[in-house]
């Protein structure tokens, strides 16, 4: 059997394993590690538990999510409706600072306002993804003020350095450009990937972080 045929078949026995993924209507394709995932989902949380149930997968190297939400009937809210819960939810939310705003339009929600830090960002998309009507978060939140570079680079080679995940011929390189953030090198595992991308985000004035890690497996 060939290793397409092998991660493909690993690939959906993670989604079928996987009680929060309905797989119903999800197809999988794998060319060399590159897996898309197609097909429809009935809501948001399951479009992203579906990715993040990929990744856990060996020889997974880059995960295209071209799932589309299909909310059930019971489950469509208008956009008045929508935009007043998600805001509800952010005001809510003890993680996410004041002054951050939903607006909504055919479920597809658009957070704006202003952070210090792009895991406070991400703090917001959490707060709103899980309620019921959304078909998408699009996050225009902006930090207010750039990153440090020499701050940034530090704050992230210390999480490498003492993160248990990390294996020794593991290499991130971090490169800081005003709020922009890019990661390159290798690693071994998505979980490696993902504590490295995790720290870029908690570092202040961060509202951009490009991934060019390659996952060697």
């Amino acid at each position: 059997m060939s290793q397409t045929t092998d991660t493909r078949e690993a690939v959906e026995a993670e989604l079928e394993f996987d009680p929060l993924v309905d797989t119903a209507d999800i197809t999988v394709k794998n060319i060399n590690g590159d897996v898309a995932l197609n097909g429809t989902v009935p809501s948001y949380p399951q479009y992203q538990e579906a990715a993040a149930a990929a990744r856990r997968v060996g020889g997974v190297k880059h995960v295209h999510n071209h799932l589309m939400v299909q909310l059930p009937d019971a489950d469509y809210r208008d956009d008045a409706q929508l935009a007043t819960a998600a805001n509800n939810a952010l005001a809510w939310d003890a993680t996410v600072p004041s002054g951050i705003e939903a607006t909504a339009r055919n479920g597809n929600l658009t957070l704006t306002g202003f952070v210090s830090y792009g895991s406070q960002r991400l703090a917001a998309e959490r707060s709103v993804s899980s309620l019921i009507g959304v078909r998408n978060v699009k996050d225009e939140i902006e930090v207010s003020y750039d990153a440090d570079p020499v701050d940034v680079t530090i704050l992230v080679d210390d999480a490498i350095d003492r993160n248990a995940l990390f294996y020794d011929d593991s290499d991130v390189r971090v490169t800081v450009t005003g709020n922009t953030v890019t990661l390159d090198g290798h690693v071994r595992t998505w979980a490696e990937h993902d504590a490295a991308v995790g720290a870029a985000w908690m570092a202040s004035g961060v509202d951009e972080v490009l991934d060019d890690i390659a996952i060697t497996g």
